[in-house]
């Protein structure tokens, strides 16, 4: 249909969405782990037939959809449309065409309008345990990490391959949960591809060539739109992080053009030997979230709005990583590439983004024994939780938030079911946030302890512990973050470490960076902090900790 008004088009794009948001909300519903059904940790979008995204999920975090924006058309290469057939579902979690390690699997199912396909429903989700070493950094190369899947057909012509579903619970921990999740992202694109049909259906649509060329030139529009905004130049910044064994620089440029915006982390560190690397596709997911954060943010996610925005990093550094490079923990890097953005960006529109923040996750990775229940050796859980944001242009940070990656916090009650630990503290960590004119975020004061007398291992990947979050224009800098035991003993940032029994584990996550200086504080905002056990009577007008 080419005689659609503009108003039909933007109540379909409308509908699309409300289409992959519901895929997104199965999934939420049906999986398995905790840190999908609980927290989000998911994405979920429509592609049309040449594999550009056209819609994607408001629940979700960067790092799946925008990564998965791309393994898309790796599955078109590996199984061209013309030889689909409706019943098909695919699956990979290839680290270099997917969402960037071996715990995200990738289903793509086509979708067929009678015997014609229409588009192409894709989603993510986080699987505990897939094998291997275990969700940490300590691998030396991806085949320590875990099972490797290739692009394979999951289901044919309706027919789920019961020999690679038998390969899959046979290399996991958790095979009960591992098999569970993996029908919930079969039946997450299921709902997409009958929500869509309907949908076509009722606004008489053989096709969504007209829909989707609406969709990614209006995004595209908008998006150049937001760019010529922006002054036209190239500004350069760099960030020191902790690394596995030694410090990591995350260097980059940033070009603002008439075409977009061009991003180059020449300078970056070359690739870790341990789990800290990051695929170029995770790379690049992060890096064009952040920019959109401050150019598009009113722009709906999909290839048109994403095209403008581009990324390169050198072959082989930790920001484009070459397989069998290990990249398990290859968030702790990715997502403080908007904090690196940022900076550069700052330069030129100091009015539009925000002090460095804690960024990187700060999950609780736990594993241990449990009493044999339901088929799963032991336990494996991943409970999310974070520090501070950085302080906003006249808005504090905020607390124990995960920005950039989106994920919410697991609740205490969850983590308490599913494992045998007890959490004996989990609160603000008083001052943690960088003084300054607005103040950043607090992190977390965490307590975990085993209630079974048993040891139970952390798999540590945290940052942001000897180089904090900085403040911006004078701002002061976040507090650190710690891990360690309550007896006094401290740990490492990353890696396997064992909590004896009878001993506390005690996490405290990062704050983020204020933003000019404390004495320009507004009284009023001292007075509530004060009030609210923020920060402490002789740190009110100072930095944090």
């Amino acid at each position: 249909m080419s005689d659609l008004s503009p108003i039909d088009l933007q109540i379909m794009w409308a509908r699309l969405i409300a289409v992959v948001e519901e895929q997104a909300q199965t999934l939420l519903r049906t999986a398995f782990s905790p840190i999908v059904r609980e927290c989000g940790d998911l994405s979920a979008g429509v592609f049309d037939l040449d594999g550009r995204m056209l819609a994607q999920a408001v629940t979700g975090t960067p790092g799946h959809v925008n990564s998965m924006a791309e393994s898309v058309k790796y599955f078109i290469e590996r199984f061209p449309v013309e030889t689909m057939s409706p019943g098909d579902i695919y699956i990979t979690n290839d680290p270099w065409m997917g969402t960037g390690h071996l715990n995200d699997f990738v289903l793509t199912t086509p979708c067929f309008l009678g015997d014609k396909p229409v588009a192409l429903f894709s989603c993510t989700s986080h699987l505990m345990d897939i094998g291997g070493i275990g969700f940490g950094p300590d691998a030396t190369d991806v085949f320590m990490e875990g099972l490797y899947i290739p692009f394979l057909k999951l289901a044919d012509g309706g027919v789920l391959n019961e020999t690679l579903m038998a390969m899959i619970r046979a290399n996991t921990r958790l095979p009960v949960d591992t098999e569970g999740d993996v029908y919930s992202l079969a039946a997450c694109n299921d709902v997409g591809c009958k929500r869509l049909a309907e949908m076509m259906g009722e606004f008489g649509l053989e096709s969504l060539d007209v829909l989707a060329d609406h969709i990614l030139t209006r995004s595209r529009e908008a998006v150049l739109a937001e760019v010529a905004r922006l002054p036209q130049g190239s500004w350069s910044s760099e960030m020191v992080v902790d690394g596995y064994d030694a410090p990591v620089r995350l260097a980059c440029t940033v070009t603002v053009s008439e075409t977009g915006i061009h991003v180059d982390f020449d300078g970056t560190s070359p690739q870790s030997p341990r789990g800290i690397n990051v695929p170029l596709s995770y790379t690049t997911a992060y890096t064009v979230f952040g920019l959109g954060c401050v150019v598009a943010s009113g722009v709906p996610n999909n290839a048109g709005s994403l095209g403008p925005l581009t990324v390169s990093a050198p072959e082989g550094s930790i920001l484009n990583a070459i397989k069998p490079a290990p990249v398990a923990s290859r968030h702790v890097t990715g997502q403080m590439l908007p904090d690196v953005v940022f900076g550069a960006l700052r330069q030129a529109v100091p009015d539009k983004v925000p002090a460095e923040g804690t960024s990187c996750l700060w999950n609780l990775n736990v594993r241990g024994v449990a009493a044999a229940e339901g088929g799963n050796y032991g336990f494996t859980m991943a409970v999310t939780s974070n520090g501070g944001t950085g302080a906003r242009p006249g808005k504090d940070g905020l607390s124990a938030t995960a920005y950039p990656s989106g994920v919410k916090g697991t609740p205490v009650e969850i983590a308490e079911a599913v494992t045998p630990l007890v959490f004996w503290a989990k609160e603000f960590r008083e001052g943690s946030g960088g003084a300054g004119r607005d103040r950043g975020g607090l992190g977390q004061r965490i307590e975990v302890e085993s209630r079974i007398g048993q040891p139970f291992e952390l798999l540590a990947a945290y940052d942001r512990i000897e180089h904090p979050a900085r403040g911006a224009e004078g701002g002061g800098d976040g507090a650190p973050g710690y891990v360690g035991l309550a007896s006094g003993a401290a740990f490492r940032g990353k890696g396997f470490q064992m909590v004896p029994p009878g001993e506390r584990l005690v996490v405290l996550t990062p704050g983020g960076g204020g933003i000019g200086p404390v004495e320009d504080r507004d009284p009023a905002r001292v007075a509530a902090d004060l009030e609210a056990g923020l920060v402490p009577a002789e740190g009110a007008t100072q930095a944090g900790e």
